[in-house]
């Protein structure tokens, strides 16, 4: 029985790990300009011309939810929880920043995508191999030895 635990935490990881790479690379370029992005003032600005008031304001959510949210799934911590906001930011990516459904045509079919396993992660949860576990390991084992800090 110990096999299949070990396949589903080999998937929740490799997930965790793609979306987190997808998602602190997207925050990067809203953020900070990174990777060829704009940063914040022109993404701000790109928010606007698509009819979202408060340009910068909400290129500065979208961004650290993106960013930060990335850093959370990669280390599986308060996956469940993050993954609210992400999905919300991917859906309004989906439905307000692009038209029909074809990606080659500017459609909504990879931000709907990562929205779907957003909330796939969301409701399964992060598995057993993230950073919180290995914290609890640690200190068990740290406290089972008696050693002192």
């Amino acid at each position: 029985m110990k096999q299949p635990q070990t396949a589903a935490n080999i998937a929740l990881l490799a997930l965790r790990i793609m979306m987190a790479t997808i998602f602190v690379f997207h925050g990067s370029q809203k953020l900070f300009g990174c990777f060829g992005g704009y940063g914040l003032a022109a993404t701000g600005q790109y928010m606007e011309s698509i009819g979202i008031p408060f340009g910068t304001a909400n290129a500065f959510l979208a961004g650290s939810t993106e960013f930060f949210g990335g850093l959370l799934l990669l280390s599986g911590v308060l996956v469940r929880y993050v993954s609210v906001p992400m999905v919300f930011t991917m859906l309004i990516a989906a439905f307000v920043g692009h038209s029909g459904f074809d990606i080659q045509q500017g459609g909504m079919e990879y931000p709907l995508t990562l929205a779907v396993v957003l909330a796939s992660l969301g409701l399964q949860g992060p598995g057993d191999w993230t950073l919180a576990k290995l914290f609890t390991k640690l200190s068990a084992r740290h406290e089972k030895t008696g050693a002192n800090p």
